[in-house]
């Protein structure tokens, strides 16, 4: 082994250092994590691996790999959140170990390990590598395909043994990105080689590129899934390529931002990092003329072409998320290790002209950070409120320890560990604030306190809303009260009938004919639902802005006002019946 692949594995194991330990702590986020979660566990209950369903009914917005890693981890270490989460911790670590090969092979060992931490430490990675999603797989298999393949589309003369391998390995990358979250992954691999080639005016590389064998390589991998799902689910064609990928492109305002969403997005994502980012940017400019530093600069050009084509693929649509920007943050992270690489170079003078401005600017972001607390202090719980403090402090602790750093010794890893040893505080406080948070994103207690009630034959119900964990932390399935979501077009098939009651009428006939009904709404619901059930429901459990409704009387109702008081949960009891 290398040692550039020791160097890689090491990075890659210091994140999972970090991730791992707070995996299983935070319940899951509604709605992505239980989305994500209870598709798996279908997958394990059922053992239908190749149609995936969400509360039983068919759902084919996403293909399968990130579900089949999911539903591994959890026939292997159980039903529960860290088995839910695994994916996303080992995705990311890939991605940090990737970025730090591509940064090294672009601008040598310092600047790789730099990257690496910088990408490892960054908010919006930190974030989503403990967030069961898709998009931290996506994100490796686009960075690992472009790592492949940067040496032979930036090299001079690469032999054609170096490209065919290359080439056949990120075909089998991309195929495997395919499988996590569609063709998105070939257009945002393909579109940054096509980009930066014809930037470099280095199209002719294109026909040294053996096509047939990793077309066919890629099919290979692709092709029996869409295939078999296909012939098993007459439409799916349509719905996958046409619906998802087509028309929710061009056409959804599902979450309706702007064209400029992504810009704080990725300013609060990726700080402070994306300062050293700017500084490797400038240094880059004023070396515009220098004929020896050719390589680094078509390094710099690669890494623009593929951090501006994902962010403006991603702006067009007003359909988009946060996590949407991740496959564009390694780049940053690259940009930010060489940016932290050359202030090395830098003599003192220098140096604080350089970071003088970096800790000005933390500074006022600690300061700014405690002045909204001050304003928001009584909407949030206390814990919520010392968690937000002790992030604060790591921001400060970031300026004053990366300026004391620049005073004793011209350093950049004594830089870099500064600002390290700030972000991981304020990483910490941000990670239990989400845990103390609960409560606003979560129902995981409310769920665990209606599973006594659940008796053979029961009916537990969300109303017009759907609970996306609510099977998984129950292991019952859940009806969806004139609920008018995603699913709702699918509420026909015959398999899925199980998951829907249309309207309130057929929730009043089934709440008074059935002898077991759990219903979970929300408290602005409830007043409409007291003059609608009978007989009249019983408040058995409450979280957050819902509370669980029972169509039996029990002993010690907790009466609503009480349960609004509770803010965290309130439940009767195994016993209270």
């Amino acid at each position: 082994m290398s040692g550039r692949s020791y160097r890689a594995w090491l990075c890659a194991l210091l994140a999972l250092a970090m991730y791992l330990p707070i995996l299983g702590h935070p319940p899951l986020l509604e709605p992505d994590e239980g989305r994500y979660a209870e598709i798996a566990r279908e997958m394990v209950i059922s053992g239908d691996y190749l149609t995936p369903r969400n509360d039983w009914v068919r759902y084919f917005e996403k293909p399968p790999l990130v579900y089949w890693i999911t539903a591994a981890a959890l026939r292997v270490f159980g039903h529960n959140e860290f088995a839910v989460r695994l994916q996303a911790a080992l995705f990311t670590a890939g991605e940090v170990a990737a970025t730090e090969v591509l940064a090294e092979q672009m601008f040598g060992i310092r600047a790789g390990l730099l990257a690496a931490l910088s990408l490892g430490l960054s908010p919006i990675v930190l974030g989503f590598a403990v967030f069961a999603t898709l998009d931290p797989a996506l994100t490796f298999f686009v960075t690992a395909a472009l790592v492949v393949l940067y040496p032979i589309l930036a090299e001079d003369d690469p032999g054609m043994a170096s490209v065919s391998r290359r080439v056949y390995a990120a075909a089998a990358l991309l195929a495997l990105g395919t499988l996590t979250k569609g063709p998105v992954a070939v257009v945002l691999t393909g579109g940054t080689v096509l980009g930066f080639l014809v930037l470099e005016g280095r199209t002719r590389r294109l026909l040294k590129i053996p096509w047939w064998g990793p077309l066919t390589l890629y099919l290979a991998v692709t092709a029996p899934w869409f295939v078999a799902v296909a012939w098993r689910n007459p439409g799916f064609v349509r719905f996958f390529f046409v619906h998802e990928h087509v028309q929710r492109y061009l056409s959804s305002r599902e979450h309706g931002w702007g064209p400029y969403f992504f810009v704080p997005v990725i300013i609060a994502g990726t700080w402070p990092w994306l300062y050293f980012a700017g500084l490797a940017l400038k240094a880059s400019w004023q070396s515009a003329e220098d004929a020896s530093d050719a390589q680094s600069r078509r390094a710099i050009h690669f890494l623009l072409v593929w951090f501006f084509l994902v962010f403006v693929f991603f702006s067009i649509p007003r359909s988009k998320l946060g996590s949407y920007i991740l496959p564009a943050i390694p780049a940053v992270a690259v940009l930010a290790g060489l940016g932290l690489e050359r202030l090395g170079h830098m003599d003192r003078r220098a140096m604080r002209w350089a970071i003088g401005p970096f800790a000005l600017l933390n500074a006022a972001l600690s300061l700014g950070l405690l002045i909204a607390l001050g304003f928001v202090r009584t909407q949030l719980s206390r814990p919520v409120v010392t968690d937000g403090l002790i992030a604060a402090v790591g921001i400060l602790l970031a300026a004053v320890l990366t300026w004391l750093a620049v005073r004793g010794r011209r350093s950049s890893e004594l830089v870099a560990g500064a600002i390290a040893l700030g972000m991981m505080l304020a990483g910490a406080g941000a990670a239990k604030a989400r845990l103390d948070a609960r409560a606003l994103y979560s129902y995981r207690r409310l769920a665990r306190a209606v599973v006594p009630y659940l008796k053979p034959g029961c009916i537990l119900g969300s109303y017009r809303h759907f609970v996306q964990a609510l099977p998984f932390y129950t292991g019952h399935r859940e009806t969806l009260i004139a609920y008018r979501g995603e699913l709702a077009p699918f509420s026909r098939a015959a398999d899925a009938r199980g998951s829907f009651i249309g309207t309130d009428r057929g929730l009043a006939q089934s709440w008074a004919s059935q002898s077991c009904v759990v219903v979970v709404a929300d408290f602005a619901n409830l007043p409409h639902l007291e003059r609608l059930l009978r007989p009249a429901p019983s408040v058995i459990a409450c979280e957050g802005k819902k509370l669980a409704l029972y169509n039996r009387p029990v002993h010690g109702t907790i009466h609503r006002y009480n349960c609004r008081a509770g803010h965290s949960g309130f439940s009767l009891g195994r016993g209270a019946e």
